[in-house]
Parts: C-alpha cells; sequence; structure tokens
C-alpha cells in the first residue's frame, strides 16, 4: 500500500483547485399515463404512475416530470401532491415528440419461451417499432389458452409501455392478440413492404426500393418450416438474409429493426 501512494500524488495544488461539488444530474423521469392530458391543466396520476413516482422514484411536491399518453405529445408536469396512493400534477405547454421514426414497423413475432419474448419486445420498442403481433407457427414451442393469451398480451403491452417510459418515447407500440401465423401474413404485403427473416436466402435489404411502412416476420426458436415460408413469399413477403450466421429469435428483431431504421428511418 505504501508503494502504490509513493507513486500518486494527492498533495492539494493551489494553481489547480478541486472543481466545486455540482448537484448530481437526474434525468426528469418520462412517465406514461392512459388518463387524457391537455396543457396547462391539473391531472390526478393513475395508480401504477403514482407509486412508480411517490414509492419507487421517491420525488416531492415541486420536482419535474414529462407525462405522456400516446398521443405523441410530452407534457411537462411540476408535482403539486404526492403520496403513495395519488399524485397531483401541473402540466405546462405540449411539447410534440421528435423520438418517432417516419418508418412504419410492424413485427410479426412468433412467441419463444421464457423472458425471450419479453426482451424482443423491450428492444423492438426501443428501436421505435409501431406495431407488435404474437405469433404461433408450426415449430413455436408456447401453448396458450384464451385466457392465458389475454395475460400475456396485457404483460406484453406493459413491458412496451416501461421500454417506452425508458427510451423517451411519446407513443406506445400496440401489442396485438396473438394469432396464427397464416392469418398474420395475409394482407399485410398490401400495406408496404413484407420481410420474412430467413438466413438461407441471398437477398439483402440494400437492394430494396425505400419503403414508408415494413412488415418484419421472425420465426421461432426452431425457425420457419419450408412450407410456412412458401406460403409466406407466395402472399408478396420478401425472403431477405443479413449474413450467414443464424441469429437466435430474439435477436433477429433487433438486428432487423437496426437495420431498416438505418436505410430508411431515422438511424
Amino acid at each position: 500500500m505504501s508503494h502504490l501512494h509513493s507513486q500518486l500524488d494527492f498533495s492539494y495544488n493551489s494553481a489547480h483547485p478541486l472543481p466545486e461539488s455540482r448537484p448530481f444530474f437526474m434525468r426528469i423521469p418520462n412517465i406514461y399515463t392512459p388518463k387524457p392530458l391537455l396543457a396547462d391543466c391539473r391531472v390526478e396520476l393513475d395508480t401504477n404512475a403514482a407509486n412508480h413516482i411517490a414509492k419507487v422514484l421517491r420525488m416531492k411536491v415541486g420536482d419535474q416530470v414529462q407525462l405522456f399518453n400516446g398521443d405523441g405529445n410530452f407534457y411537462p408536469a411540476s408535482l403539486l401532491e404526492t403520496s403513495k396512493k395519488s399524485v397531483l400534477a401541473q402540466t405546462g405547454d405540449a411539447v410534440k415528440s421528435k423520438s418517432e421514426s417516419s418508418l412504419h414497423t410492424h413485427l410479426g413475432q412468433v412467441i419463444s419461451r421464457g423472458d425471450r419474448m419479453d426482451y424482443a419486445v423491450q428492444k423492438a420498442t426501443e428501436l421505435g417499432v409501431n406495431e407488435i403481433t404474437p405469433l404461433f407457427s408450426a415449430r413455436c414451442e408456447v401453448k396458450l389458452n384464451r385466457e392465458r393469451q389475454e395475460k400475456r398480451q396485457l404483460h406484453w403491452q406493459q413491458v412496451a409501455i416501461h421500454a417506452a417510459e425508458q427510451c423517451g418515447r411519446a407513443c406506445i407500440p400496440k401489442v396485438h392478440a396473438p394469432m396464427p401465423l397464416d392469418e398474420w401474413t395475409s394482407g399485410k404485403s398490401d400495406s408496404g413492404l413484407a420481410l420474412v427473416l430467413h438466413h438461407r436466402d441471398t437477398q439483402q435489404l440494400s437492394g430494396l426500393a425505400r419503403p414508408s411502412r415494413v412488415s418484419l416476420l421472425v420465426g421461432p426458436e426452431g425457425g420457419l418450416s419450408s412450407e410456412e415460408i412458401e406460403s409466406t413469399t407466395s402472399k408478396g413477403f420478401t425472403a431477405c438474409t443479413f449474413g450467414p450466421r443464424v441469429l437466435r429469435t430474439e435477436t433477429a428483431p433487433v438486428t432487423a429493426l437496426s437495420i431498416v431504421q438505418w436505410l430508411w428511418g431515422d438511424f
């Protein structure tokens, strides 16, 4: 220890004093509420938002937050009352969000096991996706009855909300009800570029015309069957590849959305 101290100079130099202590900078929290929001009004936040502000963030009267409800605007607000059960805020002028891409993206993701689906929903939201539809395919290993489908849909929607709060979005991706693959692929090619990710294909995205809307189909852990790929391409989907390596089902949407935002979106 003495040898280490001999190598370092801890002496105070009056010619170069230490910087003054400054308060730690904390980003203003981005808080979602489903309630209607207007400029210059008081709003009592819903239970989830109030709990997050008062119990998790431990914010006080006078602290600043940024509210949003998915209408594309941010509402800067000051806290008027805070308790563990309710929070009252005063909004300022609405600010139009600049965090939404001009490229509309819809992810069709075959449902995966464990937290992989949560990861795909979370990262897709961070990458600007507008819609997410969970899908069932021949090799999908997840089986859900009607009640569990509804519960998982609500859970995934909440994952998207939290991701939007974290990454600074003012819009919430819509998580649709789970459906069969064939049902989702029907008609998708009529509303923009429709892509099915297929590592054995040779088509690269850079050779495609610039679209304003993109639908992306990502298969399960075991991949889409040959019959499913053939059926999908017969409906107008373009099979494309991102290289010679096989991507995991939760990695593929992150890669695909990053590339399409780079080519045609706001990256």
